[in-house]
């Protein structure tokens, strides 16, 4: 990647952040751990996120909304016809800045939106002349004023509401939303591959508070329920269904199938493989 090309910026106020990105680059994957809610604003390039069975793709022009307390994997690259230019902008939206929107505009209290992980909305030419203003203060972050960035992030939702109303509201509704419980963060990433030391900062806590509320909650310890939660999981993938036992490891949160192999046998006494074939063996023998 051509590093004069390349180029990323953050604007930060009183731990409200915008942060654009900009770069020719090849595909690049990775993994985001979502404390707060983020819109996602692609300018130019792909940018696809995956959080358990769903898959959203942001193109050119578009926006996602992403809900805080989850894990999402994603895969971002520049298309050729753009000369693989990868241009996109991610605002993290918290409470105070949802407050004063509502403080300062007409609106009347939304109604309740059931939020989703990720949905794809389209960017108007109004929030396209929002985002071209933006690029100059990348260039100088530290020289720009709270005030300034905070009036800029109002501009953000009073150009949303012209764009989307719906999408306006699903972003209120953000602001009512309890604080993420232990519960909530476990049941949405019990299949992700994350560690207890990642299930602790999407829940806003340490990891030593994370175990013992988690414990209070449970009545076992974390990685102890969440393995055996998992290899439950897998045990019925494997027994109902035809893909791989590679694929049943993936889909159930473990990231090697010699580790998934071994707590397995550990749980059942027999290898996964082992289960499999005895089970269509006394499938057959029923059939017979």
């Amino acid at each position: 990647m051509p590093q004069s090309l390349a180029s990323v910026g953050v604007l930060k106020m009183k731990g409200l952040s915008v942060m654009g990105a900009c770069a020719y680059s090849d595909i690049k994957t990775g993994r985001m751990y979502l404390q707060e809610h983020v819109l996602l604003v692609v300018l130019e390039g792909v940018y696809i996120v995956r959080y358990g069975d769903q898959e959203y793709t942001v193109r050119k022009n578009e926006m996602a909304l992403l809900h805080k307390g989850i894990v999402v994997e994603y895969e971002k690259y520049g298309e050729a016809d753009s000369r693989h230019v990868l241009d996109y902008m991610m605002f993290f939206l918290k409470d105070e800045l949802l407050h004063d929107f509502m403080k300062i505009s007409s609106l009347p209290s939304s109604k309740s939106v059931s939020p989703a992980a990720a949905a794809v909305h389209p960017v108007n030419e109004r929030l396209l002349s929002y985002m071209a203003s933006l690029k100059p203060y990348f260039a100088e972050p530290e020289g720009i004023q709270d005030e300034l960035i905070k009036l800029k992030m109002l501009e953000l939702l009073f150009d949303i509401l012209d764009a989307d109303q719906g999408l306006l509201n699903q972003i209120l509704q953000l602001r009512q939303q309890r604080p993420t419980s232990i519960v909530e963060v476990v049941e949405k990433n019990l299949l992700n591959p994350v560690s207890l030391q990642d299930l602790a900062y999407l829940s806003g806590k340490s990891l030593s508070t994370f175990k013992r509320e988690f414990r209070k909650i449970y009545n076992e310890p974390a990685f102890q329920w969440i393995r055996n939660r998992r290899l439950e999981k897998a045990k019925e993938l494997l027994s109902n269904s035809r893909i791989s036992i590679t694929e049943v490891c993936l889909a159930t949160g473990f990231e090697n199938v010699s580790h998934f192999s071994k707590v397995w046998k550990k749980k059942y006494g027999v290898s996964p493989s082992g289960m499999r074939q005895r089970g269509a063996a006394e499938n057959s023998v029923v059939e017979g």
